[in-house]
């Protein structure tokens, strides 16, 4: 393992905190210091404040001096993808529509509960705009870009929460999904992403209506991430459609393995395709889990392809958030997001019950297929990181 400690998991660090072998501050200053290093080539960060995370880690390195860490976290240095309100920091969301101007008074819930357990909040990590696509780059921010080759995309939304995370700008990085928004660039950058059940972690305020935006962590290790989830999924009432809270610490359990499991294997959901190098890999992968003891079969969920009802619901959202803003802001807006919404201008309240109507439909044959298995496996995405500026 790495001595740097930029390159330590978030739970390696506490553990050098807990036994005085490694402060929060000297933890915070490689950190920046790995962020001065690798930006701007990456373009990670939209925001880093140094100065408040510097003073946030000696705040932390007192309560370790004094036996009280305040939380789970206390003295990590962690990023915030810039979709969540984070205050005195503005939160623009890859937009030139949103002002820098405040007042920003106020922590989305998942900010306020990593503040409140201690995190070293560094700054805000980049998104395209309004977190439309799956690549990484906006008309405010510019091209992320893959710290394992600068002429790939992280993959988007989160975007610049992959990069920071897989080149040590910090161990824990807060993301958000709706259409593969954590799920992709952790494919793209080998950081381990996971996105929760909706309502999981409570997410305010939610700037797309309907059930498609989930927030939750990216990380380089699934203990970091099982922590992280710990933190952010503490109840917060501002959020009314967050699942009841459960209390449930998420890192129990993690080394039980997975013998008696029963697991699918499926390729291609029944629908899709993947490249032959990624299938082969993710065939070999999924292999392994007969080793680890679990039965393994093929099997494909009925599903059918789900792509053109969700696209019509993610297009339809769009085309909302387009017509909130007035014409000048329309005209700041990334060009292939308008045409996006655009495709949906035509779409009748039918075609928008029908797309629901399938999307039930294949909740319930997913439903159905999980009582017969406990884990589908499948590639997470049919290719490796795209070049930069391609869609």
């Amino acid at each position: 393992m790495s001595t740097d400690p930029a390159d330590l998991p978030a739970t390696e660090l506490l553990r050098l905190y807990r036994s005085r072998r490694l402060s929060p501050v000297e933890a915070t200053e490689a950190v920046l210091a790995r962020i001065n290093h690798a930006e701007p080539a990456l373009n990670a960060w939209c925001l880093v404040d140094a100065d408040s995370a510097l003073a946030a880690a000696r705040a932390a390195e007192h309560r370790y001096a004094t036996g009280a860490p305040v939380g789970a976290v206390d003295g990590v240095p962690t990023g915030i993808k810039d979709m969540f309100l984070t205050r005195s920091w503005p939160t623009r969301r890859g937009s030139r529509t949103i002002p820098p101007d405040g007042p920003w008074d106020d922590d989305s819930p998942l900010v306020a509960r990593l503040r409140e357990q201690g995190a070293v909040l560094l700054g805000k990590t980049t998104l395209p705009e309004f977190g439309w696509k799956g690549v990484g780059d906006s008309p405010l921010t510019g091209i992320t870009r893959n710290p394992w080759n600068l002429a790939h995309t992280p993959g988007g939304s989160s975007a610049g929460a992959a990069a920071a995370a897989a080149s040590g700008m910090g161990p824990l990085h807060a993301g958000g999904d709706g259409a593969g928004s954590i799920r992709i660039p952790a494919a793209f950058t080998g950081v381990y992403g996971l996105k929760p059940s909706f309502g999981r972690v409570p997410n305010w305020p939610l700037k797309l209506p309907g059930s498609t935006t989930h927030a939750g962590p990216m990380t380089r290790t699934v203990a970091d991430a099982a922590l992280m989830l710990t933190v952010m999924a503490q109840p917060d009432s501002r959020d009314w459609q967050a699942l009841p809270p459960g209390g449930r610490d998420w890192s129990l359990g993690l080394d039980a393995g997975v013998r008696g499991l029963r697991a699918a294997w499926s390729a291609t959901l029944g629908f899709a395709q993947a490249s032959p190098t990624v299938a082969a890999l993710a065939e070999a992968a999924a292999r392994a889990f007969t080793d680890f003891g679990a039965h393994v079969e093929p099997a494909d969920p009925e599903i059918g392809n789900p792509r053109p009802a969700f696209e019509l619901m993610y297009a339809v959202r769009f085309t909302w958030t387009c017509d909130t803003l007035n014409p000048e802001q329309r005209d700041l807006l990334d060009p292939g997001l308008v045409r996006m919404a655009s495709t949906a201008r035509t779409v009748t309240a039918r075609q928008l019950l029908e797309a629901e109507a399938a999307r039930h439909e294949m909740v319930q044959a997913l439903d159905r297929f999980f009582t017969r298995y406990d884990l589908l496996l499948t590639p997470q995405m049919p290719v490796t990181a795209l070049p930069v500026r391609q869609d």
